[in-house]
């Protein structure tokens, strides 16, 4: 009764902010038998070094894993120095860049130093997935080959979408499934871990552990978070992401950019705070701007300090008082189409932004100082340069004239 006591308790904390667990039937018996014998469950979470940044977006799964490191199981990081040869292919309709050994050491270094802000690294077991994958002689690809029909490979969406639009797929593509599920097969994944656009890959994994006679592994997948944008998925490449390593200030900032309606997302997924807090935090009555600054608090405190979370709000409340910066203002929505490597001129910005009636007058404005721009922390500074090719950040914000006319830039990558 005891053991399945803890193992009910442990699956509760498990279950915090997951999309699906296939099955929670099989991951109730993994943690009771691990209960009972006292051995520790084998948790993989695959990264592959494809950037050299990691943001709070990043930080769901590795959270996750951190959950399992505090209730006492073995947390595996496989680097994918290996697989990011390859690349995973994406939900886009093109393949991704293969991308080159020096680009991969080097993004494997600070993914490394920077999951050490997350998860217990003194903890983790760090394995590459070179050392299995490298030394494979085409014989032995060719065999891992066929444990794979291709109409199954053509279950994965992004594979099913490519393939009805007549977008090309290389054969290499369906190798990377593959070789992500020999993964687990050769470290003996208890349980994988990843977002939900990872689910065919994971539940391959399952597919190799059985047909090697092995129990195969519990998946669990994890919502993707959206960006500050509130549209699309948290990217830095848009803008619209919180990094784990950014100074506290612009980390407190950016969350406090975070639409209302993700809040409760941005709770469950990128804090700590007990689910029954987060709903008394965000129950009816409750002014928005107290939830977010109670979450823009908990989120710098995770990467930094109490005493860094009191400063940043200090400073943000300071900069608010200040510029009289407020709450509620009109937003321009900006897609790919209106920027040229994710930047604008600003005085064809102004025109368009409707603070302007012609460049002339847009170029006016910038060289009297009546255009100040706002970036995510609440940081002001003038625009007094009329060449300016702004890179628009999601959430920036725009004071122009007299009267402080305000207009938030939102981006939508469509």
């Amino acid at each position: 009764m005891e053991v399945h006591r803890e193992a009910a308790r442990q699956l509760k904390e498990i279950k915090r902010g997951v999309v699906e667990i296939y099955s929670e039937e099989e991951m109730l018996k993994r943690l009771e038998k691990s209960v009972a014998a006292n051995i520790p469950l084998r948790v993989k979470l695959g990264l592959d070094p494809s950037t050299s940044d990691i943001h709070i977006g990043h930080g769901v799964p590795l959270r996750k894993l951190r959950t399992f490191q505090d209730l006492g199981h073995q947390a595996v990081l496989i680097v994918g120095d290996f697989t990011a040869t390859i690349g995973d292919p994406s939900e886009q309709n093109k393949t991704r860049p293969m991308l080159t050994r020096e680009q991969i050491e080097n993004n494997v270094r600070t993914y490394v130093e920077q999951a050490g802000r997350i998860i217990d690294a003194g903890k983790l077991e760090i394995r590459y997935n070179s050392e299995w994958l490298a030394p494979l002689d085409f014989r032995a690809v060719v065999n891992l080959c066929s444990k794979m029909t291709v109409a199954r490979m053509l279950e994965r969406d992004c594979f099913a979408k490519r393939f009805k639009q007549g977008s090309p797929i290389s054969i290499h593509e369906f190798l990377y499934p593959l070789m992500q599920g020999w993964d687990s097969v050769m470290i003996k994944a208890d349980v994988e871990i990843g977002g939900q656009d990872q689910t065919f890959n994971l539940l391959v994994g399952r597919d190799l552990m059985r047909e090697g006679g092995m129990e195969p592994q519990v998946c669990i997948t994890l919502p993707l978070l959206v960006g500050l944008d509130g549209v699309n998925k948290m990217s830095k490449s848009l803008g619209n992401y919180i990094g784990v390593t950014e100074d506290a200030n612009t980390m407190y900032g950016k969350a406090m950019s975070i639409p209302d309606e993700l809040m409760r997302n941005y709770f469950e997924l990128a804090t700590a705070i007990p689910l029954e807090e987060i709903r008394d935090v965000l129950r009816p009555g409750v002014h928005p701007r107290e939830a977010k600054a109670r979450l823009a608090g908990e989120i710098v405190r995770r990467f930094w300090s109490d005493e860094a979370a009191r400063d940043a709000a200090d400073t943000f409340d300071r900069k608010f008082r200040e510029d009289r910066i407020p709450l509620e203002m009109p937003e321009h929505i900006l897609t790919s189409a209106d920027l040229k490597d994710g930047k604008a001129w600003i005085v064809k910005l102004l025109v368009d932004l409707g603070f302007a009636s012609s460049n002339g007058e847009a170029r006016r404005k910038i060289i009297q100082g009546a255009v100040i721009l706002f970036d995510q922390s609440g940081e002001g500074k003038k625009v007094t340069d009329p060449s300016l090719d702004l890179e628009v950040r999601d959430g920036m914000v725009l004071r122009v004239g007299k009267k402080k006319e305000y207009v938030r830039l939102k981006l939508n990558n469509a």
